[in-house]
Formats: C-alpha cells, structure tokens, sequence
C-alpha cells in the first residue's frame, strides 16, 4: 500500500491555468454583440412601434387584431377598443390585441360579398 503513497507523492504539481487575459475575450464579447444587433434592437423598433399605433387609435380607424378579425374602431378606452365587424355587430378586444392599421376602405370591400357564378 506504500507504493502508491510513494507515487503520489513523487508526482509534479500540474501547471498553473494560464489566465484567457483580453484576447481570450474577444470572441464571446462578438457574440454577444451579433446577438444584441440582430435580436434585441429589432424587437425594441417593434415594441416602440406597437405602441405608437396603440396611441394613435381613433374612432372610425381600420385595424385587424392579433387574432385576424377586421373591423371599424367604435369606440375607444385605456384597455378595451369596440370594433364594428358587421353591420350591428360589435365586438370588444383588449387593446393590445390590435396587431395594424388597415388602408382606408379595406373593411367596406371586405364587407362587400363576392358575387357567385
């Protein structure tokens, strides 16, 4: 049993880790910039646009929700917005559910239906 104490004894210290210093740092630092350019900054632009478009609601404003429903701003509050989807028909969706601003005159076409052959 000796022999192996003797050995682990007779063993030389393993080198000291020699420490990355700045070059070692440049990489990771470039991935995170890459990474910061192509998914952060983006997603701030859409955030900050959302909620321009969230401001700048009005009566009598096409919008489409984040569901796909399109209709005719009725009426607006702080959290709720009433749209006219059909004649007589309203429906209220929280604010945040309103996705875009259509072009004028998109929903009296789309209300319009195409005729049959």
């Amino acid at each position: 049993m000796s022999f192996f104490i003797a050995d682990a004894l007779a063993e030389a210290a393993p080198a000291a880790a020699q420490e990355p210093g700045a070059a070692g740092l440049i990489l990771p630092m470039a991935v995170l910039a890459v990474f910061f350019l192509l998914f952060v900054l983006p997603q701030n632009r859409r955030q900050r646009e959302h909620k321009k478009l969230l401001q700048s609601l009005v009566k009598g404003v096409e919008v489409v929700t984040t569901g796909g429903v399109l209709g005719r701003v009725v009426e607006v509050d702080d959290n709720f917005v009433t749209l006219e989807v059909a004649e007589n028909v309203q429906i209220c969706v929280q604010r945040n559910a309103v996705a875009s601003l259509m072009p004028k005159g998109t929903y009296k076409a789309a209300k319009r239906k195409p005729e049959s052959k």
